[in-house]
Parts: C-alpha cells; structure tokens; sequence
C-alpha cells in the first residue's frame, strides 16, 4: 500500500475503539477505574487522537504503518467486526461533514436524475482521496474496489474488511437515502487481487424519491 495515508482513516480506527470502549448508563462513574481496563479510555489513545486531530487540521498525511499496526491491534480484539464496522462509518460522516453543504442539499432534493450524477462524482473523488480506492459504475451497480487495504490483514478471515463496506453503505446512505445494502463480492483473503464491495444503483422507479 502507499507510503502514507489520509488521516482520516487511522483517525476513524481511534475514534471506533474509544467509542465502543466508552461506558453507558451508571458505569460513567467508574471512568477512571476502567481506563487501566479499556484501550479506548486509555490516556495514549486520548493523545493519539489530540495528534492525529492535529494532522487533519493542517492536512497532515500519516505513515501507513500507524493505520495497519492499529487495525492489527482492534483484529486482536473479539469485538474486531464490531469497531471495524462502527470505524466505516464514522470515517463516511467525516467525508459527508466535508461536502459542501450545497452539494449534500442538493443530492436530497433534486431528482434523481440530477442528484445521483452528482452523488456519483463526489462518492468517487472521496474514495480515491481519502481511502485509496476506486469507485466504478457497472451494469447498474456501484462497484468499489480496494487493491491495497489498510485494515484486511488486521484480523482473521474478512472482519478487517468491513470498514470498507462499513464507509460505502453509510456514505451512499448520507448522499441518497434508501440506497440498498453493499455487498462484499471479492476479497484479499480469499485470494483475490483486490476486495470488492457491490451497492445497487438502479434508477428509482417511477414515482419513487431519489435515492
């Protein structure tokens, strides 16, 4: 994989692993008990996001070796799936917060003719920008392709792979409400050259909303 990559995604990883190590309800109280008990509470993981919070402020690359160490120490955990996925999803919202808000209105009210040309080009710049992947129409499905994954190798079988499918589904829910689920079809594990994760993107029927 490159050198480096977008903040964003080691940033994600972070975030995902403190977020789900937060406690809920009454367990708040036993904050400081619990930081010698979960990585997320942690005040190194604290840090590392303040840095990483830093980097994006003056759109500061990362070394690539921080995300896949970081995805191999969540491909430890037995929740691995859980804090890759909740990691997609929170990198779609900051790539979503990154849209100008007149594209984003726009993708909602136009129709769908209008908006999903729109949605298009902006899902595949923010793919190839902030994670290294391409993102290709074909035979009414949206096709994403990830040839050097920074999270695959971090956990066994294809858990590491769900922050991609994680990022798709939530990024094309944000743009265009009421797309259908993302499928992974091929992955790096199995043998394959590259994973690849498939969403419809059949025109809405008629009288339907944009989506």
């Amino acid at each position: 994989m490159p050198d480096t990559v977008h903040v964003l995604l080691p940033l994600s990883l972070l975030e995902a692993i403190r977020s789900v190590d937060t406690p809920e309800g009454d367990d708040i109280e036993y904050v400081q008990e619990l930081r010698n008990k979960r990585l997320g509470l942690s005040d190194t993981v604290h840090a590392q996001i303040r840095r990483y919070g830093d980097a994006l402020r003056r759109s500061q690359p990362i070394a690539s070796m921080e995300a896949t160490s970081l995805a191999t120490l969540i491909g430890r955990r037995s929740d691995a799936e859980e804090i890759f996925k909740s990691a997609g999803r929170g990198v779609a919202k900051r790539i979503y917060e990154r849209i100008p808000r007149a594209t984003r209105r726009m993708t909602h009210v136009f129709p769908a003719f209008l908006a999903r040309p729109v949605a298009f080009r902006r899902l595949r710049s923010a793919f190839s920008k902030y994670l290294d992947a391409n993102l290709r129409r074909a035979e009414g499905s949206l096709i994403l392709e990830v040839k050097k994954s920074a999270t695959a190798d971090g956990a066994e079988g294809s858990a590491g792979c769900a922050f991609y499918g994680a990022a798709l589904g939530e990024l094309l829910g944000l743009l265009l409400p009421g797309t259908q689920a993302v499928e992974h079809v091929r992955c790096i594990k199995s043998g394959s050259q590259k994973c690849e994760w498939r969403a419809d993107w059949r025109k809405p029927q008629k009288g339907a909303k944009s989506a």
